[in-house]
């Protein structure tokens, strides 16, 4: 392994020492299985769960490179929310108002899904379902905020769906400074993803899978996956590798992995939470354009993170990389102007990693019944709803057993297509400008008070 589990988030250096332990050896040798996963964070999870509840005398092998959980499963900002990165209307161009508005529902449906199953299978992973607020700090970013309620109301969505907040309300939820109003969702759980993600491997592993941690996939070809350690035969191979795609023979241009950081503070005190607010551990936002996430963890703490971090020329990815000074000391600026209450209290963690973008953002995911061959990945940060959807899909379509009555295998991202990624120099060049726009967008936008027309380019053009 390239790094200490512990190292890894907040959230892994907080787990019981139980799940903490390796689940899972290393490949021994040459194996044959009837579905082959690679990636054991929760794409691969949930996939492998669904599969051996539909029908648990299949031979499931999951092979991970490190160990479950050691990507984005384990170092997110903790949000099971409802969140798609292709927006409602570029969903409904790709497909149907009906498929569009169908979308949306399922995903609310996952946030409940998540909930059951932790429930059911007794994990205890500081779940609260206090939803999103998207607080409003400028004239523009409440204009924007009315837009967006005003085109869910155009959709059929109610109040209980998406609300828009009054100064009032929105600061009753997250005291933030110069707060003018925001917007509200239920359909978001705060927890502690590494939590769900080791439990997870845990349940899987009991129910008859096989974990093969410490064992990188070099090569995926129909009917067998190749590593240094041998290889596995199977009539399905499920690729779930999201950040990591790149690594993959023929896949450095499928996915790009882009960074979002993260930091948290020690636990606060009662009179600090009395400032700050989030008392039903709301998950929060601003209206800016280069994204930010938080959320109040269950022993106290604030959890937060954002978008900033540069793209590494040929998709690099180096453990050097989770942790940038300068984007954790911009993240932490960003912070204190909030919650000014925090500015004299103690950074204890600092982390980050890559997450998957397919060239147009949509997240997608198929299953090729002539090689045999699925995926699942591209969550643009939104994945860990977005991934038990996945797994309930794949799993439909991989053994043909409709589990649901919802038609999960015609949602619109289903067998969806992105193009390749430009080959390099081309795509570090653009990407990095792209970050550059964005970052200044909100410069201009705060000092001007208009628009910026490089913001709603880049929204056109990633599906919003």
């Amino acid at each position: 392994m390239t790094q200490s589990p512990t190292d890894l988030s907040l959230w892994w250096n907080t787990l019981p020492a139980d799940l903490a332990v390796p689940i899972g050896a290393p490949l021994p040798g040459d194996a044959t299985a009837d579905i082959a996963i690679v990636g054991a964070g929760f794409t691969g999870l949930w996939t492998a769960y669904y599969l051996l509840k539909a029908n648990p005398s299949l031979r499931v092998a999951i092979v991970e490179a490190n160990c479950a959980g050691f990507g984005a499963s384990g170092r997110n900002g903790g949000w099971v929310s409802a969140l798609f990165p292709v927006g409602i209307n570029a969903l409904a161009r790709a497909s149907s108002r009906t498929d569009a508005i169908r979308m949306n529902r399922e995903m609310f449906a996952t946030v409940t899904e998540i909930g059951r199953v932790a429930t059911a299978e007794g994990w205890d992973i500081n779940w609260q379902q206090g939803g999103t607020v998207v607080l409003a700090r400028t004239p523009l970013q409440l204009e924007s905020a009315r837009a967006e309620i005003s085109d869910y109301r155009a959709w059929g969505f109610g109040e209980g769906d998406y609300a828009l907040l009054d100064a009032t309300a929105a600061k009753n939820m997250a005291n933030a400074t110069d707060v003018l109003g925001g917007t509200f969702t239920p359909h978001c759980a705060a927890i502690n993803p590494a939590l769900l993600v080791r439990n997870l491997a845990r349940t899987v592993t009991a129910m008859g899978a096989k974990l093969y941690e410490d064992t990188r996939v070099e090569i995926i070809e129909p009917g067998i996956l190749r590593t240094a350690r041998g290889s596995i035969r199977a009539e399905v191979i499920v690729r779930a590798t999201e950040g990591y795609t790149p690594s993959l023979a023929g896949e450095k241009r499928t996915l790009a992995p882009f960074y979002s950081l993260m930091l948290a503070t020690e636990p606060l005190s009662e009179q600090v939470w009395a400032s700050i607010g989030l008392g039903q551990r709301q998950t929060f936002s601003d209206g800016r354009h280069l994204i930010i996430y938080g959320q109040r963890t269950a022993d106290g703490r604030l959890a937060f993170g954002g978008r900033g971090a540069p793209y590494f020329f040929g998709s690099k990815i180096t453990p050097e990389q989770d942790r940038n000074p300068d984007v954790h000391a911009d993240l932490w600026r960003v912070l204190t102007d909030l919650f000014p209450a925090v500015s004299e209290v103690r950074v204890t963690h600092t982390w980050g990693g890559p997450l998957g973008i397919a060239r147009d953002w949509w997240a997608s995911c198929g299953f090729d019944h002539h090689t045999g061959l699925a995926w699942a990945g591209g969550y643009v940060g939104d994945g860990v709803a977005t991934t038990n959807l996945a797994g309930r899909t794949l799993t439909e379509l991989i053994t043909g057993q409709v589990q649901s009555a919802n038609e999960l295998t015609t949602l619109p991202w289903v067998n969806h297509r992105s193009k390749k990624w430009e080959p390099e120099p081309l795509r570090w060049l653009a990407t990095n400008l792209a970050l550059r726009a964005i970052t200044s967008a909100d410069v201009v936008e705060e000092r001007t008070g208009r628009p910026s027309r490089r913001a709603a380019i880049l929204a056109r053009k990633t599906g919003h």
